[in-house]
């Protein structure tokens, strides 16, 4: 069955920016949509790739449309310590490296080794836990766009004194690159465990805010981004995201 929606703002607005703005797909899927002749108004097929919606009238994308939005692949990976998220330096072994047929845990489709599978949000070399790699800019929208309410969470291991005060500071107050950082939900588990809770991704940002309160951690694990677990997957395996998961994870970034 055709997906269909119909527009109920106040203003005209393109529709490439309606459908990037409802999830549905990014801006540039939604161009190559329209060039394709796949997107009607009101059983009118869309030819201008300026074209705007209007309030009350439907917007239909066919099933050669959905297939098109669709066909992207997602991976999740648990990434051990030692693999690097994107493009690697010299000497540095990629995570794509692991999207091998030993490796499977599922019965899913295995990317070719030329395949493009970028990193959807980064986990640095000397971080493991659970990696998303995305050609669906779908996916990639409701993980890393502007607008994504999608929190993560991590387990951490420190070293040094934790106290009230350091948590506090933790959770509230602290700033990179004279930046002020968006408040984070830090729990003590026991002893040197904490859990951290983020909704943005600043480069390091964990290792940086533990700095800032004389901590150095010495283990960072992801265990869930947004709806998604990593779960029982094991260390160096991957499996393709259910359609279900999938969805919840574009309904969750919307808040």
């Amino acid at each position: 069955m055709a997906f269909t929606r119909t527009y109920d703002g106040d203003e005209p607005v393109r529709i490439n920016k309606w459908l990037g703005q409802s999830g549905v797909c990014s801006r540039r899927e939604a161009e190559g949509l329209i060039a394709e002749g796949l997107v009607s108004i009101d059983g009118e097929v869309v030819t201008d790739a300026g074209r705007k919606i209007e309030k009350g009238q439907t917007l239909t994308l066919n099933n050669d449309a959905e297939e098109a939005l669709a066909s992207g692949v997602t991976i999740l990976l648990h990434k051990p310590v030692g693999y690097v998220s994107g493009q690697p330096e010299p000497g540095k072994i990629p995570a794509v490296r692991l999207l091998s047929f030993k490796n499977r845990a599922d019965e899913g489709y295995i990317p070719r080794r030329d395949e493009s599978l970028p990193p959807i949000g980064r986990l640095d070399e000397d971080s493991r836990g659970l990696l998303m790699l995305s050609s669906d800019g779908v996916v990639a929208k409701a993980v890393i766009g502007p607008t994504s309410e999608l929190d993560k969470e991590y387990l951490v291991t420190v070293s040094g004194t934790i106290t009230e005060s350091k948590l506090a500071k933790l959770r509230h107050g602290l700033e990179l690159d004279g930046r002020k950082l968006r408040p984070a939900k830090v729990t003590l588990i026991r002893g040197q465990n904490l859990k951290f809770i983020l909704k943005e991704g600043r480069k390091r940002q964990i290792r940086r805010m533990c700095e800032l309160v004389g901590l150095e951690v010495t283990d960072l694990f992801r265990t869930r981004i947004g709806p998604i677990q990593l779960g029982p997957l094991p260390e160096g395996q991957w499996r393709h995201i259910t359609p279900e998961e999938r969805d919840a994870l574009i309904k969750a970034s919307a808040g």
